[in-house]
């Protein structure tokens, strides 16, 4: 029995010293921080509505025209050309997405001198003698359209883009004088609403957290309809009219400003967010 108890003596013993011998060769646990939780910036969100204005400087082309004639048929100018002019204009837009918008715009299409020329014959100095006229007139418009445009992409505050617009114009041409050996006569001008549509391509540039310069080309064209009314002639004959033009298909140099209410692309982005550090606790 005493040799029993003895065991059990050096039993505890050995466990007492030995436990923290290998406690202290064992590796302390190592507890991993969990990392901050990650934070993934929201997409900007670009769009609103915006206000525009244009200024620009155009210039005109004749797409011909047809007339009646004293008798029966009909008859062409020979030549018609028209002066450059400027135009103004204004609209509102809505900015869908940072790629795509659309607006509804309005441009007075200034006075747009013309000068043409017909053949025929005349009266003078005996009838049926071939002349040649000398035709003037002007024309102004008012252009509605309603656009769409695609935004390519914004490099360094430049953003290229493209689009598109449909809508009609009313037209208006002043009185056609017609001068040859007969004397000079006065033909009401047209006017009327004609279909038209509109191909641009240009670039904004961000000169505010929302204003913007915008500077393009924009190629118009306004179908055809009444040019001018019937007149009296003289030598005789019963007058001449009217007249039909084919068309004006108009190119135009841009440059605007549009100001934007919603959120614009040419905001600087939301600073991004970096979390705080862990405190570091020291013994």
């Amino acid at each position: 029995m005493f040799n029993t108890a003895r065991r059990a003596l050096f039993a505890a013993l050995f466990a007492g010293v030995a436990g923290p011998v290998f406690a202290a060769d064992l590796p302390e646990p190592v507890v991993e921080q969990a990392p901050p939780p990650a934070y993934e910036e929201p997409a900007p969100e670009y769009g609103g509505w915006y206000i525009r204005g244009d200024v620009d400087y155009h210039w005109s082309k004749f797409g011909g025209a047809d007339y009646i004639t004293y008798g029966p048929g009909t008859n062409s100018f020979d030549s018609g050309t028209l002066k450059s002019a400027f135009s103004a204009g204004a609209g509102v837009g809505y900015q869908i997405n940072q790629h795509f918008r659309t607006d509804l715009t309005g441009d007075w299409l200034s006075s747009s001198k013309f000068n043409g020329s017909t053949s025929g014959t005349c009266g003078t100095p005996v009838p049926g003698t071939p002349c040649t006229s000398v035709d003037t007139s002007s024309y102004s418009a008012l252009l509605l359209l309603a656009n769409a445009y695609v935004d390519i992409g914004t490099w360094h505050g430049v953003t290229p883009y493209v689009g598109a617009g449909i809508g009609g114009a009313w037209m208006k041409w002043d009185t056609l004088n017609n001068t040859d050996n007969d004397g000079s006569f006065d033909h009401n001008g047209g006017k009327g609403w004609r279909f038209a549509y509109a191909l641009m391509a240009g670039a904004s540039y961000c000169l505010t957290d929302r204003v913007k310069l915008d500077v393009g080309y924009r190629y118009s064209h306004i179908n055809g309809g009444r040019m001018f009314d019937y007149a009296d002639g003289a030598g005789g004959s019963t007058g001449a009219g009217p007249g039909f033009d084919h068309g004006i298909s108009v190119n135009e140099v841009r440059g605007g400003l549009r100001y934007q209410f919603g959120k614009s692309d040419c905001a600087p982005p939301p600073e991004a967010y970096v979390p705080e550090p862990e405190p570091v606790y020291t013994k």
